[in-house]
């Protein structure tokens, strides 16, 4: 698939998702990951610092695996990650094994990113506008970020659209200095 080292990664993680019949439970092991890399800030730093001992990395993400739940597979592969130190690439390896199972799934993944949460209503009505322009099934996966102000920016593939308010008034303040 990818060529990155977290491409590369992820590849080996799904081909070991895919024999052991549970590419969407690896895909919900790393959503509750990307969650925990979201959300707390002792899992980010676990992850990015190279201070922390190779054992410690290793020891401290087999137990955050059994305290979110996750599947063997994910919690061996985190294992491999600590002790190859290569924690930091986790956001990669996530985002691409994605990409992988919704192209397994014969599906199209589409990154949104919102300046609020977006309801389950918003998020279904959003794949169907998504799933009629593309013609085929569309997986999302949603990012919130303030700094867009409002409105939505949706990435597939190459693809982008941004229908964000930062863009137009960026966008206006250009059109206003001639």
């Amino acid at each position: 698939m990818q060529a990155s080292l977290g491409g590369r990664y992820a590849s080996a993680l799904f081909d070991l998702a895919v024999e052991a019949k549970a590419v969407d439970r690896v895909e919900e092991s790393l959503s509750a990951v990307r969650q925990a890399l979201a959300e707390s800030a002792d899992f980010r730093m676990l992850t990015a610092s190279p201070v922390v001992a190779r054992g410690e990395a290793v020891k401290a993400v087999l137990a955050t695996a059994d305290q979110l739940g996750l599947d063997t597979t994910t919690k061996s592969f985190l294992g491999v990650l600590a002790e190859n130190r290569r924690l930091s690439q986790l956001p990669q390896v996530i985002a691409a094994y994605r990409t992988l199972a919704a192209r397994h799934r014969g599906e199209t993944t589409a990154e949104v990113t919102s300046a609020h949460p977006l309801s389950d209503d918003q998020v279904e009505e959003l794949k169907q506008q998504l799933r009629r322009r593309v013609g085929r099934e569309v997986s999302v996966d949603l990012t919130v970020d303030p700094a867009i102000l409002g409105g939505l920016v949706v990435r597939i593939g190459s693809q982008m659209i941004d229908s964000s308010i930062r863009t137009r008034l960026n966008a206006l303040a250009s059109a206003m200095k001639g």
